[in-house]
């Protein structure tokens, strides 16, 4: 009794150790490289070699399958990765899951201590915040293998246990139960990497036979892929399309080699007499004959995917929720940010509609278009706060100062466009509906300076849309320099406004309150669009605000007023 609360304890505190382990590696690794992983994903993936490869590095890194495939659920839903880009980087995945269980069998675990000393030292007597994430990394790894050497140590006693060693060495007789309880135990800890550790040591220790760690290695290798299903509950069908693959191939491997353990056990055994390197080699072989089997048919593979997991019919993607954001993510900064980002442009394309439809309301009007315009409006409310709550949880993550930066960058671009948003729904909407319930008419000179404001900013804002989408700093300065003419032409058409009212034309008299007032919210949503240009530019950057791009607003003086209008 005593024997077996002291193992209980000893494995629950050594799993606790290599867990954690395995979240401060991951966090520090994503400090260092996680603002280039999302990059690296989309754009290194299109080749499906190249794929396995990238699959295989990343998931080397974060020491688990199951994160690299959930962060691919999350691309594929936002629509920034395609389902055959993810089948070579899942494919990789495993192979790269492998590499853990060969540094068990090298006996890492054996200098796990000195490398967490090694690791808190950095930490500890450095200042410079990349050497520190370093620190943080080494640390992590070498929590990862204290505990499972912990484990390994709290389970040695067993072997003396009759019972005990009977009872596992029997798992070869019912290879389905194995399968089951290894899928079930690793879903449970969300990490194959935690599950193979433990057959290794149960190996190592000579707990289990060979042919029990390869059924116990199987079930390992389905239950790392339930995480990413049920992730993808609730997305998109391409996301979901994601997560049944990595569950098909790790299914049709296990199918594909269960008739043959015992002749694959012979194999590891002729290769290796070491209990260890046997199970190491069992693990790596079966997911390297995963990857040569389905690589060469990931085309196929996609489209008999798209028949298992069909596009929804008759039904479409709810209108009023967000297109891109995925709550699962947030705690992969870089990669949730990159979903914001992609959110945010959403966001902008509303508003670009939503400024492009205003002249038309005048123009024609239609009552049914300014309805429109409102539920646009609450969609882009919606959209907005939606953000606001997103990036705020991304900003209680662990985050660079870089992404820091970007995420306060956000925030302020979500706020500015909110704003474009409110002043359309609040003050022009307002004047249209009196204009249309007023029966008013603008004078012919009046609306043409109207048009030719409006097809202004509607040019404006397109340039901010299309260097938001591709962060085009050069197209967002160029836009900057744009902005400050919209004060000087407010203030120009102002005075020709007040001209026409000396001379007494009857329709800018009637007009007039309507005709300043569109005007000025004219020139202030290209306030608004300036300092989303000015964020563009200086995103992830801490500096201190350059008011340089005001030097050209030579904006027209009260002064200038007189002249206009007697001239």
């Amino acid at each position: 009794m005593e024997l077996g609360k002291t193992v209980l304890w000893g494995l629950l505190g050594g799993m606790g150790l290599l867990l954690y382990g395995m979240y401060i590696m991951s966090e520090g690794l994503q400090k260092i490289a996680g603002h280039r992983l999302r990059s690296i994903l989309s754009t290194l993936t299109h080749n499906r070699f190249s794929a396995l490869i990238v699959g295989a590095l990343v998931t080397m890194l974060f020491q688990s399958s199951t994160a690299t495939t959930v962060i691919l659920v999350g691309l594929t839903s936002a629509s920034i990765m395609s389902l055959k880009q993810t089948l070579g980087v899942i494919l990789g995945a495993d192979i790269g899951t492998t590499v853990t269980a060969q540094l068990i069998a090298l006996k890492v675990t054996e200098i796990s201590l000195p490398i967490v000393g090694i690791g808190a030292i950095i930490i500890f007597f450095t200042k410079r915040d990349h050497y520190r994430r370093v620190g943080q990394v080494l640390m992590g790894f070498g929590l990862l293998f204290l505990g499972l050497k912990f484990m390994a140590d709290t389970m040695q006693p067993l072997k003396d246990e009759l019972f005990f060693r009977q009872m596992l060495m029997s798992a070869s007789d019912y290879p389905l139960l194995a399968i089951a309880a290894a899928a079930l135990f690793t879903f449970l800890v969300h990490s194959s990497a935690a599950s193979l550790g433990v057959i290794m040591i149960m190996a190592m220790q000579d707990l289990v036979s060979l042919h029990s760690a390869i059924y116990l290695l199987f079930g390992a290798n389905i239950g790392t892929s339930f995480t990413a299903l049920l992730s993808s509950l609730g997305s998109s069908r391409e996301a979901q399309r994601v997560a049944a693959a990595h569950l098909l191939f790790k299914v049709t491997g296990v199918l594909v080699l269960l008739p043959f353990v015992n002749p694959y056990a012979l194999l590891m055994t002729k290769i290796t007499a070491v209990p260890g390197y046997q199970v190491a080699n069992a693990h790596t072989f079966f997911n390297i004959g995963i990857a040569i089997l389905f690589l060469p048919f990931t085309n196929q593979f996609a489209r008999v995917l798209q028949l298992i997991v069909p596009d929804r019919k008759g039904s479409r993607e709810k209108q009023l929720t967000p297109k891109y954001l995925d709550e699962k993510l947030i705690n992969t900064p870089s990669i949730a940010l990159g979903l914001a980002t992609k959110e945010i442009g959403n966001a902008a394309d509303q508003v670009y509609i939503m400024i492009q439809s205003i002249i038309k309301i005048f123009e024609r009007s239609d009552t049914k278009l300014l309805e429109k315009i409102n539920k646009q409006e609450d969609y882009l409310d919606l959209l907005s706060k939606s953000l606001t709550d997103y990036l705020t949880n991304v900003m209680r993550q662990p985050l660079s100062s870089k992404e820091f930066y970007r995420s306060m960058s956000h925030m302020h671009i979500v706020a500015d466009l909110e704003h474009i948003g409110d002043i359309i729904e609040k003050d022009i909407t307002y004047l249209a509906n009196c204009k249309i319930k007023q029966q008013s008419q603008f004078s012919e000179a009046g609306w043409k300076e109207i048009k030719d404001m409006h097809l202004r900013l509607v040019d404006l804002m397109r340039v901010a849309n299309v260097a938001l989408a591709s962060n085009d700093t050069e197209l967002a300065n160029a836009a900057i320099k744009e902005c400050p003419k919209f004060a000087r032409m407010e203030r120009h058409l102002r005075a020709q406004h007040f001209k026409r009212l000396k001379e007494g034309t009857a329709l800018s008299i009637s007009t007039s309150s309507l005709h300043l007032d569109l005007i000025n919210s004219f020139l202030r949503i290209s306030e608004h669009i300036h300092n989303i240009c000015f964020e563009i530019i200086n995103q992830g950057n801490d500096s201190e605000i350059n008011q340089s791009h005001h030097a050209d607003d030579k904006t027209m003086s009260h002064n200038d007023l007189p002249k206009i209008i007697n001239s």
